[in-house]
């Protein structure tokens, strides 16, 4: 059907991984086609009001509207706030000079 675009979906774990590809109608948004894809239903820790989506690393709300070829993104919570990490990891090293 001319209505439909093809997009993904995926998910990444430290021990796996989901991709989903999938035709949606045209008009299809983010929260829509997480849905369809069954990626809730694979990994049900996912909580769409907690986890961040995004298109190709560029985060977007769930009610954005999809277009062809787009890979849908479901974010994983950080383990440890990356500023605070870094911090750690400059401290330890011996200053230069």
């Amino acid at each position: 059907m001319a209505d439909d675009i093809q997009v993904q979906v995926c998910h990444a774990l430290p021990d796996s991984s989901f991709l989903h590809a999938l035709k949606v109608p045209a008009g299809t948004t983010i929260g829509q086609a997480v849905a369809l894809s069954g990626l809730l239903q694979k990994i049900p820790g996912i909580d769409l009001a907690v986890n961040m989506v995004g298109i190709y690393g560029k985060k977007k709300p769930l009610d954005t509207v999809l277009r062809e070829h787009d890979r849908v993104e479901v974010y994983r919570p950080l383990q440890a706030d990356p500023k605070e990490a870094r911090r750690r990891r400059a401290g330890s090293k011996p200053a230069k000079g």
